[in-house]
């Protein structure tokens, strides 16, 4: 990828601020823009400081003030969201505004001002339960079960339709479940709380035989960059993440494990699902990853393990 001047919307979320990071270490101008909904500003204490990098606070829903700043850049890494899956369903038009009048409005600015390309973050949550597993990208029709998939698979819709009506270049990343330092909800980093709290006891949500794909967030950046600058296509989505997968009995173990805890009472709250909108298993194909020459260096488990150890040092 030849050396540029990239917009990162959500620079200051668990993903944002790592892939800032990367873009700064491959030699590019980057400039962030968040409205700290949920990003935190001690993730970014260390941006700031650098010559390359520019912050800019505001809001995705503020149409002129983005047109400003993406006017002038190469690429625009779209990250800037709704983090909070059970919050949307409280809340049904934080996902509707956030996700999907959020990419439009990013939409419209890139197509006023002229910048081609946009690296967009959706969801595994768009393909719901109606299809076969594993997950490719070529199944349908895909009918999310939560209102924050629904905004991700219409954001994907209003991009493909950019791309085809105003020639701009697009790819769109169906993200598993991305884990790391700096995560501020989660599986992982409920479990390290709770049991902080009472090592004694450890209460899951739902039966805790839901089973997801986990894998590292710089993995998930690495494999952003590498569909950028190895695939051809116009616009395209992609699965990312790991064809493996971990139940969340077997997370809970893990942490236990790495805290050094034994004879934890663990409960759980039954049904299949640990909150409403939540999927029970989801399991990824990545063929056309590996086809175009990228996959995961780590299993999900192993993701895992890695990732509580970092958030153990952290939280």
């Amino acid at each position: 990828m030849d050396v540029g001047n990239h917009l990162v919307t959500g620079c200051a979320g668990f993903i944002g601020s790592h892939l800032c990071e990367r873009l700064l270490e491959d030699g590019h101008t980057v400039t962030g823009y968040d409205n700290f909904s949920s990003g935190k500003m001690e993730w970014i204490e260390e941006l700031k400081k650098h010559p390359r990098f520019t912050l800019i606070q505001g809001d995705l829903l503020d149409p002129e003030k983005l047109k400003e700043v993406v006017a002038g850049k190469d690429v625009v890494w779209h990250l800037g969201a709704n983090t909070d899956i059970p919050g949307g369903t409280e809340n049904p038009r934080l996902d509707l505004e956030h996700c999907t009048i959020a990419t439009f409005n990013v939409l419209e600015a890139m197509r006023s001002t002229g910048v081609k390309d946009i690296l967009f973050a959706s969801s595994a949550t768009v393909y719901g339960e109606s299809i076969s597993l594993p997950a490719r990208e070529s199944a349908g029709p895909t009918l999310p079960v939560s209102l924050y998939g629904a905004a991700k698979m219409a954001c994907e819709g209003l991009i493909t339709a950019y791309c085809h009506l105003y020639d701009l270049r697009a790819k769109m990343f169906r993200f598993g479940n991305v884990i790391g330092a700096r995560m501020g909800h989660g599986v992982l980093h409920d479990f390290i709380v709770k049991l902080r709290n009472n090592p004694k006891k450890l209460e899951v949500l739902g039966d805790g035989k839901q089973v997801k794909p986990f894998f590292l967030v710089e993995e998930c950046i690495d494999g952003m960059i590498y569909a950028f600058t190895h695939s051809d296509a116009q616009y395209d989505v992609f699965n990312l993440g790991t064809d493996t997968s971990t139940n969340v009995m077997e997370i809970s173990e893990i942490v236990m494990e790495e805290m050094n805890l034994q004879n934890v009472e663990v409960t759980t709250t039954g049904g299949a699902r640990g909150w409403p909108g939540d999927v029970p298993k989801l399991e990824y194909d990545i063929t056309k990853m590996k086809t175009l020459g990228w996959q995961p260096k780590h299993s999900s488990s192993e993701a895992i393990r890695i990732a509580i150890q970092r958030l153990l040092k952290h939280l």
